[in-house]
């Protein structure tokens, strides 16, 4: 059975908090340094509200972590064999994009492998990410097409087309079609 996006959305709530606390931080000074409002960020950790991926990032990117490195945090088994009915899921409440992680959680390997299923029409913004600069990732377009904005470029993806980027120069995802798209993202989470 896989593993229920509800699951997954507690363990995020968890770990936001965890993360802030580790860092002596108050919710008031994540709100500052992430741009996110203090009661959104109670909420997010009461699991009473589940993060859009560009609000995730910027907590992530106040907390000093990638959107990766982040999910890599919230599991710990260490077994070289990730299971698909194992394989944390979570959705993006705002566009239904929906993230799996594929890469075996907890063997500290430097390469992290995502698969994402897009759906049409949607967009995904980010802000600046710092905490990412130093992390590279590949995106491999399986299905449908993307378009892609990193730094002052735009490239449009069709299937089998594989883009190379520094994360934090991601702007945008956008599937531009009526169609969804089904992408991996093979991220190298350099010196964590």
């Amino acid at each position: 059975m896989e593993r229920s996006e509800e699951h997954f959305t507690r363990n995020i709530a968890a770990q936001v908090k965890a993360l802030r606390m580790a860092r002596a931080m108050t919710i008031e000074d994540l709100a500052d340094l992430s741009g996110v409002s203090r009661a959104m960020i109670s909420r997010i950790e009461r699991s009473q509200a589940s993060p859009t991926a560009a609000l995730l990032a910027r907590l992530c990117s106040a907390l000093g972590l990638s959107l990766s490195a982040f999910f890599e945090e919230t599991e710990t088994t260490g077994s070289p064999l990730a299971r698909r009915e194992t394989q944390a899921v979570w959705r993006d409440p705002e566009t239904g994009y929906r993230r799996r992680s594929v890469s075996p959680p907890g063997t500290g390997a430097r390469v992290d492998v995502v698969e994402v299923e897009f759906p049409p029409g949607a967009t995904v913004r980010f802000a600046a990410q710092p905490a990412s600069r130093n992390q590279w990732q590949h995106v491999w377009l399986f299905e449908g097409e993307m378009e892609l904005a990193v730094g002052d470029e735009t490239y449009r993806l069709t299937p089998g087309d594989c883009l190379h980027m520094n994360i934090g120069e991601v702007h945008s995802f956008h599937n531009p079609t009526p169609m969804p798209s089904r992408y991996a993202v093979i991220i190298d989470l350099g010196g964590r």
